[in-house]
């Protein structure tokens, strides 16, 4: 993980906004979704050998991981309207003296600044900063399942297989020989940072010993040598829900890329594609059903049988009911916490394309019988 100064360089030379191509107001879902977009497009999976992509998939999460997070958005924009205003990544030109130093000096409060990111730093004589450096978060990763109609409304567990980096399946992640462990780095005590002067301040600076992890590893795994990945395919049951909806996005919290040694993974993302039904059409948590019953049942009335996926229930058509009404059949919808939606069923009233001589003359029998045009509220017959 970078020090601090070379954090605080980077967020002035660099526009985070600029790079995932997002406007400097946007809201979180917007710059959640730019990073997918990016970060998708220059993954080293899909650009192997591609050196280019590789740097931009790295720029691209530098500043995902700096606009993603509230604090460190804040701490950012403030440090970008700081050098806007004349100040520059090399130190803090003069504008009146503050906490007596002599020179005209301008001594920032960096606990105010920088706290977000760089765990506190101190105008010289505070104390040095006690929070540990976060080690760097392994990468998310997405993929696509495909399921039945059936399987989404019932729930179930697909393995899902994702070919990259992983934890080495030797050490198990620690990056540390078999019968050995991880040490408390003696630079820092463990505490992945250390206290480096920068004029009137004292930064908190990543230990250099440790990588900012706060261990060491002695003797390093021989499989990973001391990474503690390694790029093989690996099997992962993914369980989802009952009811789960089409397009859905399902996290597995730690199942994404490892990140460094000691910190922790990312998490893999599941978007669900779920088939049409030949029958059932679904909205929200109701399913929709096209019920065809035929002129003299939707005139005179009938009890008619539904299909549900529980099997048939029988629906009372009442008399007169006319081609497009739609009947509620409750609890025959999918799955839903508490219980489950409705089934939500549309009367089509079939005309026959064919008809026998006796249909034909009962038809006619009835037409000459009616004395009423349907059409006489418009004004025709």
């Amino acid at each position: 993980m970078p020090a601090a100064e070379e954090f605080r360089r980077e967020w002035f030379e660099k526009d985070y906004y600029t790079i995932l191509g997002v406007p400097k107001n946007a809201d979180q879902a917007s710059i959640k979704k730019a990073y997918r977009k990016l970060a998708q497009k220059h993954h080293p999976d899909a650009n192997q050998g591609d050196a280019a992509a590789e740097a931009r998939f790295k720029e691209v999460s530098a500043a995902y991981d700096v606009l993603s997070d509230t604090e460190k958005r804040a701490a950012y924009d403030r440090v970008r309207e700081m050098g806007a205003s004349g100040f520059g990544a090399g130190g803090f030109p003069g504008g009146g003296a503050r906490g007596g130093y002599p020179g005209g000096a301008q001594v920032m409060d960096m606990d105010d600044l920088l706290s977000g990111l760089f765990g506190g730093a101190r105008a010289r004589g505070g104390s040095r900063g006690s929070a540990r450096t976060r080690a760097q978060k392994g990468a998310d990763l997405e993929t696509q399942v495909r399921l039945s109609f059936e399987d989404a409304l019932a729930g179930v567990t697909l393995p899902v297989k994702l070919t990259g980096p992983a934890a080495c399946s030797v050490c198990r992640g620690s990056g540390a020989a078999a019968g050995t462990h991880p040490v408390t780095c003696p630079e820092c005590g463990g505490a992945g940072q250390r206290a480096v002067n920068q004029g009137f301040f004292q930064m908190a600076q990543t230990c250099p010993h440790c990588q900012g992890s706060g261990r060491l590893i002695e003797t390093p795994c021989p499989s990973c040598r001391g990474s503690g990945a390694e790029r093989r395919t690996r099997t992962i049951q993914v369980k989802l829900p009952a009811g789960v909806k089409n397009k859905a996005r399902i996290k597995v919290a730690g199942k994404g890329e490892p990140g460094g040694v000691g910190s922790q993974p990312g998490d893999l993302f599941v978007k669900v594609n779920v088939d049409a039904h030949p029958v059932f059409g679904r909205k929200g948590d109701d399913l929709t059903l096209t019920l065809p019953v035929t002129f003299p049942e939707a005139a005179l009335g009938a009890q008619v049988q539904v299909p549900t996926l529980d099997g048939p229930v029988t629906l009372k058509v009442p008399s007169g009911t006319t081609g497009g009404t739609t009947f509620r059949v409750k609890g025959k919808g999918a799955p839903r916490r508490g219980g489950h939606g409705d089934l939500l069923v549309t009367v089509q009233v079939d005309v026959p394309a064919k008809l026998s001589r006796e249909e034909k003359r009962l038809l006619e029998e009835l037409r000459d019988e009616r004395k009423e045009s349907p059409r006489t509220p418009l004004g025709v017959t």
